[in-house]
């Protein structure tokens, strides 16, 4: 949308600060800007900018919404799921000891301070996840295999050391051979031990909690669609913990007024979204690109399902080497065009990516089919052919 800026002119934002003007079918990615806010978040947001609030009693507001919403018994919000995590840990440590809570991360005498994880669930999410552990002072002890956890790894991983244990829910974790969250739960509470479930990215905002998890940890910024911001619900005494590491490790993630009010807002405008029109208009998009790449050389489509059970279709695209394309080869070309489409691309090794079409402006699911349409008739670019590597230089050449 076209806005007046001070001068007068009438140029957008990412004009003005020189940022392409992306078209994002990869999905609801931080590195993308998380996701498009719905404007009651962006109401609640600037009607709060302006005013002085206690912080204290605007997260007890904000208690109130998200018990609501997710079943929990108390929640707060704070900057991000990662930042939810580190603070859950150090709760399961500190409790309520203030003391201890100023001592961490670095001295943990007294405290429990082991987290069981299954090792299919080590991810990285633009982080490690075991990192968001050690923020807190914590060890992180891993249970099982890449491909298999059997009871008896969780089991035998806690002894009287384990303050907590992690069970993530993302399409990162290795999708088979880990033990289900009520197998893990049951272990974990056999030993008094709490379950922290990470679901940054999930639709379901109750059934956690209804499976036997003790805090659970979503993002307000992916399809909630709200600010950058993560939320933290279960177990009022963990919730309690979790919320005191503000004065403590989780100062350098304070939360600020207008991420609160835009989150508690788009928690509410969940409650009345049309999820249903939501997912028919995803769904002609889906066709359409399916469509468009019917009957090219080398190309296939398949639509699939989310693969943790969120309600929504990703277009998979099979690259062949009779396109001229690799996967990698392709994802950039469409990434390199005008404008740039940025796809799903963290399989591409594999000889595919994804199209999302969760985050489309109107009139953009049909500038990706013309895209793509337009890129697999054109002449082959130098690079069309690559091979996916992993290489760090652009990151270290930041902010040149």
């Amino acid at each position: 949308m076209k806005t007046y800026s001070a001068n007068g002119s009438n140029t957008t934002i990412r004009e003005r600060l020189g940022l392409r003007p992306i078209i994002n079918v990869s999905g609801t990615m931080t590195s993308l800007g998380a996701s498009i806010i719905v404007p009651e978040a962006i109401s609640a947001m600037a009607e709060i900018a302006s005013q002085w609030v206690e912080m204290d009693d605007l997260q007890r507001a904000a208690s109130t919404v998200v018990a609501r919403l997710t079943g929990g018994e108390a929640g707060f919000i704070t900057a991000c799921c990662a930042s939810g995590i580190t603070m859950a840990i150090a709760g399961a440590m500190t409790g309520t000891n203030l003391l201890a809570i100023e001592r961490l991360p670095d001295d943990t005498e007294g405290l429990k301070s082991e987290v069981v994880i299954q090792l299919g669930h080590i991810v990285n999410y633009g982080a490690p996840i075991d990192q968001s552990v050690r923020v807190a002072g914590a060890k992180v002890v891993p249970a099982g295999t890449v491909s298999v956890t059997q009871d008896y790894h969780v089991r035998e991983a806690i002894n009287d050391r384990t303050a907590a244990a992690l069970y993530v829910v993302a399409h990162h974790t290795v999708q088979y051979g880990m033990l289900s969250l009520e197998e893990f739960c049951e272990i974990c509470h056999a030993r008094n031990v709490p379950v922290i479930v990470d679901a940054a990215s999930e639709y379901d905002l109750r059934g956690f909690l209804a499976r036997g998890a003790d805090i659970v940890i979503y993002s307000g910024h992916k399809f909630l669609s709200g600010p950058t911001s993560g939320i933290v619900t279960g177990r009022k005494d963990l919730v309690r913990a979790a919320y005191l590491q503000n004065r403590g490790v989780a100062r350098a993630m304070k939360v600020g007024k207008e991420s609160i009010a835009g989150t508690m807002a788009a928690l509410e405008a969940w409650e009345k979204r049309d999820h249903a029109g939501i997912r028919q208009r995803e769904e002609a998009a889906l066709n359409l690109w399916k469509d468009a790449l019917q009957g090219i050389a080398g190309i296939g489509a398949e639509i699939i399902p989310d693969p943790t059970a969120n309600p929504l279709d990703r277009l998979q695209v099979f690259v062949q080497p009779e396109s001229g394309f690799s996967a990698a080869g392709l994802a950039s070309a469409l990434a390199a065009g005008s404008p740039p489409v940025i796809v799903r691309n963290h399989e591409v090794e594999r000889g595919h990516f994804f199209l999302d079409p969760c985050n489309l402006h109107p009139g953009e699911a049909e500038i990706v089919a013309e895209r793509m349409r337009a890129v697999l008739s054109a002449e082959r670019p130098a690079e069309a052919m690559k091979q996916p590597r992993k290489v760090s230089s652009g990151a270290l050449r930041w902010p040149d």
